[in-house]
């Protein structure tokens, strides 16, 4: 069985993974609020971009400040947690 304290990763595309453990949201940039954090964030130096150049569809808010940008769905991030999340509890179970 896994460790309670152990990291899993997420694919949000192009080679890049978000550790699910530090990620406190994930939203869409459509809202002005969410465009204002990422500006700021800019501003700051605090953005991770994984987009490679495509539009920004899903951001993650990290429990350090950062703010993530991922070029895929808010909905197939989460289900690709959701699906992780899955197989760790299925691997669980056949122990």
């Amino acid at each position: 069985m896994a460790e309670e304290n152990s990291t899993e990763l997420v694919h949000v595309g192009f080679g890049n993974f978000l550790a699910v453990n530090r990620a406190l949201a994930i939203v869409t940039p459509a809202a002005s609020p969410i465009q204002r954090l990422i500006r700021e964030a800019k501003r700051r130096g605090d953005i991770i971009d994984c987009t490679s150049g495509r539009r920004t569809k899903a951001v993650a808010i990290l429990d350090n400040g950062k703010v993530m940008l991922a070029a895929i769905t808010p909905e197939a991030l989460a289900g690709r947690v959701a699906a992780g999340q899955a197989g760790r509890v299925l691997l669980a179970q056949g122990d």
